[in-house]
């Protein structure tokens, strides 16, 4: 597109056309990745109170257990292979939704980089506002994720805490 019209109005116009739609689609899919991360979370804790219950019937088996079996924060996250705490906030720019917050911030970055010269403003301001748009929107974005998918997680209270931590 960019060939045929020589980066014109043309592609400007198509750009203006499709990046709301590409912005749109990532922001839903975004969303449903933190719902998704929420629920996972809800079938670890689920499957770590399971293994609870085999090791209190038959303790015996606890060698053969590679995962957690408590349903703390320590626990759950020996289930998914990683450690609690571990790299805390910014943890969460490697997870799925965390490199599509990046994603998104940068085509709402370039979304107002082509609208800003539409609506008159200069070089400097455009790109000003192009780079302040992308990152507000990668800080929004990891807030929602966080208080989404994080946040609920250490609020909530363990049946079974782990009493000797560093082991699941």
């Amino acid at each position: 597109m960019a060939q045929a019209t020589s980066f014109g109005e043309g592609f400007v116009t198509v750009a203006l056309l499709i990046l709301p739609v590409v912005l749109f689609l990532g922001v839903t899919t975004f969303v449903r990745l933190v719902e998704i991360n929420k629920e996972d979370v809800r079938w670890v804790i689920g499957m770590n109170l399971l293994r609870h219950a085999y090791l209190e019937a038959a303790p015996e088996l606890r060698p053969y257990f590679i995962t957690g079996w408590h349903d703390d924060e320590d626990g759950i996250m020996a289930t998914f292979g990683a450690r609690a705490g571990l790299g805390g906030f910014t943890h969460e720019f490697v997870t799925a939704p965390g490199v599509l917050a990046v994603v998104n911030g940068a085509l709402a970055g370039v979304l107002t980089g082509v609208v800003g010269p539409r609506l008159g403003a200069g070089t400097s301001l455009t790109l000003g506002l192009a780079v302040a748009i992308g990152l507000l929107t990668i800080a929004l974005l990891a807030v929602y994720q966080y208080q989404g998918a994080v946040g609920p997680r250490a609020q909530r209270r363990a049946r079974f805490p782990n009493e000797a931590p560093g082991i699941s």
